[in-house]
């Protein structure tokens, strides 16, 4: 699995009963604090192993860093939060690379393992089944009224913590149940991936727009229209996938498209599964996960907003 379809992570096969899962994945600065960077990059590129149902087992570091500007102190704080990270998913840091650069970046390349015929992609979704968000959305459209001030104390919190909470107990339990398709929510917003997942699947996704969990404070500041760059061109580029009906508000629209980073799994499961994956997601910790639509047949590869 590479480069003849979209997914999450490539997937190389080894031997009939194991194959090793691999990603790639840095960004730039989040929020402020760099303990708290390191812990939000890490998770964010261990996400892409978790939505394909593997295993992560090592890491190694990609780091860009302004050496000219910055004390390495600082480079210190993000390597320990995301060592905290790896050390909560079992990762081994076993090397990595690092380079002068006028833009402060980190992430991580990480490789995973599985067996070949328990591989989870977004191919999967099957009709009848329901999708379950594990994640709420907002954090692009906060993260850029972090950058213009306007972000309430109480809210960076949430927002910090839910970035670098990893998807690691939900891919347990998706996997346990038997999920047949997942993709994180990551920088194509929940109706960009949720198109990509009908388009790779063969089938339509209905999203019940009023169902989405979101952040606290995230419609108030798509409706003063701060939102980032980035939400504008996830609505251009999937705009021929998507049915809207007019109950849907232009603000909502935008939070569907707003580019997350280490957002939570959408997942594709049977509905008569939908309800128990439901409620152990919920016991190990992804308090706000929602069921948030289902997949149908038609119009093939398309996304309808209701």
């Amino acid at each position: 699995m590479g480069l003849q379809r979209a997914d999450d992570a490539g997937v190389y096969k080894l031997r009939d009963d194991l194959a090793i899962v691999q990603t790639i994945d840095f960004i730039t600065p989040i929020v402020d604090d760099p303990y708290s960077f390191g812990m939000i990059a890490a998770a964010n590129a261990l996400s892409d192993i978790y939505a394909m149902g593997a295993e992560p087992i090592t890491a190694m570091n990609v780091v860009c860093f302004p050496s000219g500007t910055l004390d390495i102190e600082v480079l210190q704080r993000i390597l320990g939060g995301a060592l905290s990270k790896m050390d909560e998913a079992g990762v081994t840091l076993v090397g990595g690379h690092s380079i002068k650069d006028d833009e402060l970046k980190y992430g991580l390349s990480v490789t995973g393992i599985i067996h070949p015929q328990k591989i989870i992609t977004k191919s999967g979704a099957k009709v009848g089944d329901k999708l379950i968000l594990t994640k709420p959305l907002g954090t692009g459209i906060l993260s850029t009224a972090l950058k213009a001030g306007l972000l309430s104390d109480k809210t960076l919190l949430k927002l910090t913590e839910q970035m670098a909470a990893l998807n690691k107990k939900a891919s347990q339990v998706m996997v346990s149940l038997g999920a047949h398709a997942c993709t994180d929510v990551t920088g194509f917003g929940l109706l960009g991936h949720a198109c990509e997942m009908a388009q790779n699947s063969g089938v339509a996704i209905e999203l019940q727009c009023d169902r989405v969990p979101f952040i606290s404070e995230v419609v108030d500041f798509a409706k003063m229209g701060l939102v980032p760059k980035g939400m504008y061109d996830n609505r251009e580029f999937r705009s021929d996938m998507t049915e809207s009906a007019d109950s849907v508000s232009e603000e909502l629209l935008d939070i569907l498209c707003d580019p997350q980073t280490s957002g939570g799994l959408l997942i594709s499961v049977s509905a008569d599964r939908a309800n128990i994956m439901l409620t152990k997601l919920r016991q190990v910790g992804y308090k706000e996960t929602a069921m948030v639509g289902q997949v149908v047949d038609s119009p093939k590869s398309k996304v309808i907003l209701l």
